[in-house]
């Protein structure tokens, strides 16, 4: 049997998808929401997001916690509830009275922080009490702040296995993530499905404007600014040209810093090159997103380690030549996409060869490689592979 004959086999499905909202805003955000309007393409879904992830004050972006950056719709019929609180109260007993109207046979749930555990285990007993499948898609092992923090290791390690034994099958982006999963968690044999990340071409409607060619070539880092993302190194790579090789370039750098990292700035405010680079120190509303992107001609994103990344599929959307670190789940998010200019992380010498290349190719635009039919398939994929292990 095919894989498109096994998922045609699943049927349509009552699916609950638990994920992260609007209020603490994320690239888990902007999945959730894209994957429900896959979802709903063939299926009869809702959603619980999370609201308050945590006290604001302990959040990184705690600025700007609950300013309307972006205005998320949802496909007519998706019964949406906003949402749970960390501290639950009356927002729990309201997402199980969800659960329990809208009877899912499904429940996907969206991970990628410790801080929505305990929420997504009661969630979980309570899908499991009433019978519906529970799926874990994992976006990462755990944040990558948090598994800095030993007390929030901890308590993940010790409280992830109860998750993992209400679960019925995981999703991943690659196979990075397949084998960082098995390795830190485990899976018992149960169904994994690889699904490869949908495409955020939400700011990618209609015709790119035409931009005159004045032979620059507009850079763009876009994303928050964390330790592991490597902005500091794109920095050096620039400070590395000489005048007549960097006026061929202009840097925009679009984030907000996050864990004190500092760095970037600072080399930004020293920079030999300063008035080739403009930063945008903030997390940025969506209206301002796609003119970012229609602007330039390449996005440099040379993380020292990633397990996926937002701003890459953003990217790829756009067309863009993409300068990527050759690091964990990146390798296969950009394969096949004919734009890809792949790098080593933490070398600022191959930035600076690869944005070279990204000049003779400015004016190029490329094709993506990644669709929301192809998310879906899988899905359908992975339900009726949870059909198949019921029926045995």
């Amino acid at each position: 049997m095919s894989s498109s004959e096994r998922a045609r086999g699943a049927g349509r499905l009552r699916v609950c998808v638990v994920g992260s909202g609007p209020r603490f805003l994320s690239g888990i955000s902007y999945y959730t929401n894209r994957l429900i309007h896959a979802l709903a393409e063939e299926h009869q879904v809702s959603a619980i997001l999370v609201r308050r992830l945590l006290p604001a004050r302990l959040y990184p972006g705690r600025t700007r916690v609950g300013t309307p950056l972006t205005t998320f719709t949802y496909p007519p019929g998706t019964r949406v509830f906003d949402g749970i609180d960390w501290y639950w109260g009356r927002s729990i007993v309201n997402a199980i009275r969800l659960l329990a109207s809208e009877r899912p046979q499904v429940v996907i749930f969206q991970w990628w922080s410790g801080t929505v555990l305990h929420s997504f285990l009661l969630l979980a007993c309570f899908a499991r009490a009433r019978r519906a499948r529970v799926v874990i898609e994992f976006h990462e092992v755990l944040d990558t702040g948090e598994m800095a923090l030993a007390p929030v290791r901890w308590y993940v390690n010790g409280v992830m296995p109860l998750l993992r034994r209400l679960t019925q099958g995981f999703i991943v982006h690659n196979e990075f993530d397949r084998e960082a999963l098995e390795s830190h968690y485990g899976l018992e044999g149960k169904p994994v499905v690889i699904v490869p990340h949908g495409p955020y071409n939400q700011y990618a409607g209609g015709e790119r404007p035409e931009r005159a060619d004045d032979g620059v070539c507009q850079l763009l880092y876009f994303g928050v600014i964390r330790p592991f993302k490597g902005v500091e190194d794109i920095i050096a790579a620039l400070d590395s040209l000489d005048d007549e090789a960097a006026a061929k370039f202009h840097l925009t750098v679009v984030g907000e810093t996050w864990e004190g990292w500092t760095l970037p700035a600072e080399m930004i405010a020293r920079s030999r090159h300063r008035d080739r680079i403009t930063f945008v120190n903030r997390y940025v509303a969506d209206a301002e997103v796609q003119a970012f992107f229609e602007q330039a001609d390449a996005a440099v994103l040379p993380y020292h380690r990633s397990s996926a990344s937002g701003p890459l599929h953003l990217a790829m959307a756009s067309g863009l030549t993409v300068v990527v670190s050759a690091v964990g789940g990146l390798v296969e998010a950009a394969e096949g996409y004919e734009g890809r200019i792949a790098i080593e992380p933490q070398r600022p010498d191959q930035i600076a060869l690869a944005i070279q290349q990204a000049w003779l190719q400015r004016t190029r635009r490329f094709d993506d490689v990644h669709t929301w039919d192809r998310t879906l398939e899988r899905y359908n994929e992975m339900f009726a592979a949870l059909n198949a292990s019921a029926a045995g």
